[in-house]
């Protein structure tokens, strides 16, 4: 049987893993990322207001920064041109409530690279720092971004889908649902568990959205074949190989 694969992280030119600093006065904003982030094979650190963040930086080199407009001490404007004096290089994300155009505006005027608002979807955040770091020059190895669980392929640069011989067109979302089940072979995935990584951060509890796409999802991967995406009753769903 196949083994899953799960792509190797981004390195710097020196080998060691990415360092990303995420600055968030919310606690529960900064677990999230930094738990997804340490999943993805990246060094994490967070700050909850500005001069803790500016202290880190210093101590940590981060490669990028995730950072939030508002902050308890410092600007997250401050922020940014602070960190920039120090090291131009530096990748920086806005990650904000703040979602008015004119703040789009004066985050990028800053010196900001990209710019995304709450509430988020993981996967976009995580998308949207690898093209940072790629950029940047952080690289992984050639051909390594490829997922595989039993019959079913997936190739996250190339954003294709197989089972078998068998190609599969999924839309944005409905590939992000399947990237997720497929970094978690045979590991089952509660609704919220879900929703957090899929969805918007805090997204209500509206758990019928996840029922709705894996009824998706099942009708392009599992239709005329052995199923692969099981339902655990009261407790969530998950991905497993058809001799599993």
């Amino acid at each position: 049987m196949d083994e899953p694969r799960t792509p190797s992280p981004l390195h710097r030119p020196d080998g060691e893993p990415v360092r990303i600093l995420v600055v968030d006065d919310e606690p529960d904003v900064t677990d999230v990322l930094a738990g997804v982030m340490t999943g993805e094979g990246w060094q994490v650190r967070t700050a909850a207001d500005g001069a803790t963040a500016l202290a880190t930086a210093r101590d940590f080199r981060p490669d990028a920064v995730v950072l939030d407009r508002m902050l308890p001490d410092l600007n997250g404007l401050e922020v940014l041109r602070a960190l920039r004096r120090e090291e131009p290089r530096v990748c920086v994300l806005f990650l904000t409530a703040r979602d008015a155009v004119e703040d789009r505006i004066a985050g990028i005027t800053a010196g900001g690279d990209d710019y995304v608002t709450k509430p988020y979807s993981l996967e976009e955040v995580l998308a949207r720092l690898r093209g940072l770091l790629r950029r940047a020059g952080m690289t992984a190895e050639p051909g390594t971004n490829r997922l595989t669980v039993g019959d079913l392929t997936m190739d996250e640069e190339a954003r294709e889908v197989r089972r078998g011989e068998s190609t599969i067109d999924l839309s944005r979302t409905e590939f992000e649902l399947l990237r997720f089940l497929m970094r978690n072979p045979r590991r089952v995935l509660s609704k919220a568990q879900i929703l957090d990584r899929v969805w918007a951060y805090d997204f209500g509890g509206r758990s019928h959205i996840v029922e709705l796409y894996i009824s998706y999802l099942r009708k392009k991967i599992d239709a005329g074949r052995t199923p692969m995406i099981h339902t655990v009753r009261g407790v969530g769903y998950v991905l497993k190989p058809e001799a599993s």
